[in-house]
């Protein structure tokens, strides 16, 4: 079979189109790329596994049809569902003759030369040889030295018999420890915190805040919720949606509405826009010189579409007119608070909230469904183009005040300076606060320290690319030398007008690599610009752009990658 032809099948089995980009532990997406990725310490493939290779490919093959005629049959057909079940209940148990291992023992085999490892239920498995010829490339390395539960719940169709088969071919061992949650004393702030996608990567855990990997990041224009990046200065409040209420404050009447009211009384708006922490890609800036803060990398950022009342229908109904009023801030206060009984707020400027009156959005929707705990259930405020500190969580108060709201986070904290101001002589009252942020890119996959495949002559890169303040995003540019010499990417439209751009924009782009680079088994520097309407573009170095809290890092986005010899 030709590998045309077995790709042709694994696309259309069974009259099932199955979209493997989306599967990144299944995928024929990037067979017959010849930039296929592997991670750095893969290694090379020898002429001796080519006839595994293949046989595991027609194995994949079979798999995929199963896979695909179980996706129909469940449709139409409800007890497939319950087979499918038995069958996924039936591997990963525990098999006496082999040894058991340690979640230690595990996470320390993640790359070519200590060994791939990956656990599922109560199995170990060394998928070292297999890696290199996985269909989905060198996102199975997400698993590495962990559990690859998280991932195949995301992508079910991997519970399939055939699937299951391959993989215990590759089993090695048993694992009956568990990743266990931390144990909590009753009078402990972070006690009922909601549960969390075990995918995300923590760069803190009380407050919780973390990101998810950057080669998921670029999968879907509308961020999954489980995956969106999570940014929490306190502990998560438990609100009873029955008890909630928002206060209007600023009109003689003044009011107050409880969360059945907004979702009754006023017409639901929805709106697809991003919120990206004014931290994201901080992690680069603490190369050049250390900062205070979360090493963010490029994944605290997230686009999905929220929906609820538009703050201007809001503020009518309750008397306020933002056009005629004197006040010179908008001001939203949380629900959640720190020892000392303080509750995180923000504040925009008034001009800012009349330009926007009917952009932003007092949600109680995100994706279509409730908003999850850790993004501010029951309601949020969401201020399209701008950073996400001011988009306050947990909402319960609005108010006009003629001074910005008294937060430390709006005074003492997410504001920009010149790279010469450090701690030492810093005067937080001599910048104004972030609001609209400046644009942006970034390099999803392949991720930093990616081994492309041997002999790669090209490399296909996917990232975001988005801009503050509704500018669009009008053209990416990406370079494999480091920028020296650049081509457009293909970038994908988010269908919003150009000068009120609120969601981010995907692009794709496939480049040859430098001339001799694999020849040479040589690093290559990948890097991404992009430009928005109003020809703002991205800075070329982080040096110039450092500050000590290290916010708006939106340099040039560099990945280096290695681009391995053909095998003599």
């Amino acid at each position: 079979m030709s590998m045309k032809a077995a790709t042709n099948l694994l696309c259309r089995c069974n009259g099932q189109i199955l979209h493997f980009r989306h599967l990144p532990f299944l995928s024929a997406y990037n067979f017959g790329r010849r930039s296929q990725s592997t991670n750095a310490d893969f290694g090379k493939s020898t002429e001796n596994d080519n006839g595994r290779k293949q046989a595991i490919f027609a194995s994949l093959v079979g798999a995929t049809c199963v896979a695909g005629a179980a996706l129909y049959w469940k449709r139409n057909h409800t007890p497939v569902a319950h087979a499918a079940a038995e069958v996924e209940n039936s591997y990963g148990a525990l098999r006496p003759e082999l040894p058991t291992y340690t979640l230690q023992d595990v996470s320390k085999h993640k790359t070519r030369d200590t060994g791939i490892w990956v656990t599922y239920k109560n199995a170990v498995y060394d998928i070292t040889d297999y890696v290199a010829s996985h269909p989905g490339g060198s996102k199975i390395l997400l698993a590495a030295g962990g559990s690859m539960e998280p991932f195949w719940n995301m992508y079910g169709v991997h519970k399939q018999d055939s699937i299951l088969q391959i993989a215990e071919q590759y089993r090695i061992g048993n694992i009956t420890e568990r990743v266990g949650s931390e144990v909590v004393s009753g009078d402990d702030p972070y006690a009922k915190e909601p549960v969390r996608s075990p995918i995300l990567i923590p760069s803190s855990r009380k407050p919780f805040n973390a990101e998810p990997p950057s080669q998921l990041l670029a999968e879907k224009f509308l961020t999954p919720n489980d995956l969106f990046y999570v940014r929490n200065h306190l502990p998560v409040p438990t609100i009873d949606p029955l008890k909630y209420s928002l206060a209007i404050q600023g009109s003689q009447r003044g009011a107050v509405y409880s969360l059945a009211q907004l979702k009754k009384q006023f017409k639901k708006k929805s709106v697809a826009a991003v919120v990206q922490c004014a931290g994201n890609r901080r992690s680069e800036m603490v190369k050049i010189k250390s900062v205070k803060g979360l090493n963010w990398g490029m994944a605290a950022i997230g686009n999905a579409e929220w929906s609820g009342v538009v703050l201007n229908d809001l503020l009518k109904f309750s008397g306020i007119d933002l056009e005629g009023t004197e006040k010179k801030h908008l001001v939203f206060e949380g629900m959640d608070r720190g020892p000392e009984g303080a509750v995180y707020g923000a504040s925009i400027p008034i001009e800012l909230a009349r330009a926007l009156k009917d952009e932003i959005i007092v949600a109680y929707e995100m994706n279509g469904e409730e908003i999850p705990r850790d993004h501010g259930y029951p309601v949020r405020v969401i201020i399209p183009g701008v950073v996400g500190a001011r988009q306050v969580k947990w909402l319960n108060k609005i108010y006009l005040s003629d001074e910005e709201s008294e937060c430390h986070w709006q005074r003492r904290d997410y504001k920009g300076f010149n790279s010469s101001v450090d701690w030492h002589n810093v005067d937080f009252d001599s910048s104004v606060a972030i609001m609209q942020l400046p644009i942006i890119s970034a390099i999803c996959d392949p991720p930093e320290g990616t081994e492309l495949e041997e002999g790669a002559e090209e490399v296909t890169l996917r990232g975001y690319a988005w801009s503050g303040g509704g500018r669009a995003v009008v053209r990416v540019d990406v370079s494999a030398d480091g920028g020296k010499t650049w081509q457009t990417a293909d970038l994908h439209p988010n269908g919003q007008s150009p000068y009120r751009s609120w969601a981010w924009s995907l692009w794709e782009a496939t480049v040859p690599l430098p001339q001799g680079a694999a020849a040479r088994g040589g690093e290559v520097e990948l890097v991404c610009k992009a430009v928005d309407i109003a020809y703002n573009v991205q800075p070329d170095s982080v040096e110039g752009i450092w500050n000590l809290r290290g916010v708006l890092s939106n340099a040039w986005h560099r990945v280096k990658v290695t681009a391995p010899p053909p095998s003599s």
